[in-house]
């Protein structure tokens, strides 16, 4: 691996977990969002990670390389399939013909621990990028 890799992979780290907290702000912005322009529900929407390289031979290729050291990207921001509760509101606009109004399916409490799991993990991210960055700055003193 290359002199900077380790700051690559702690960034790759931040980026994703940015998008992630993103995401869980969008969802929890759209909490009482009950119709979007195609006319349903706000549906939950969720982030998927994957790793940026896939077997141990084309990591090795591509530090061999030169190339981007290994890390985690966002593979897909994929949307919650399940219903939303149903919450009786006869005078909402949004109301079928029983006065029942489709809801969203966030549900606040799971965004909560998603997000403070965001943060930690961005946190440990951040804890990482900054040792190896005075790693790299002793390293350098050494040699003056």
């Amino acid at each position: 691996m290359g002199f900077l890799s380790g700051m690559d992979i702690s960034a790759s780290g931040l980026t994703a977990q940015r998008m992630r907290m993103d995401v869980i702000a969008e969802n929890v912005a759209n909490i009482d969002t009950t119709r979007t322009q195609d006319g349903t529900p706000y549906a939950r929407k969720y982030v998927v990670l994957q790793e940026r390289e896939g077997s141990f031979s084309q990591v090795l290729r591509s530090t061999a390389n030169g190339q981007a050291a290994p890390g985690v990207r966002v593979a897909e921001i994929g949307e919650d399939p399940a219903q939303g509760a149903l919450v009786y509101n006869p005078t909402h606009p949004d109301a079928d013909e029983n006065g029942y109004v489709q809801m969203p399916n966030v549900d606040i409490n799971q965004e909560m621990v998603d997000m403070i799991s965001a943060y930690r993990s961005y946190e440990a991210n951040v804890t990482a990028f900054n040792a190896y960055k005075d790693m790299a700055i002793k390293t350098l003193e050494i040699g003056t």
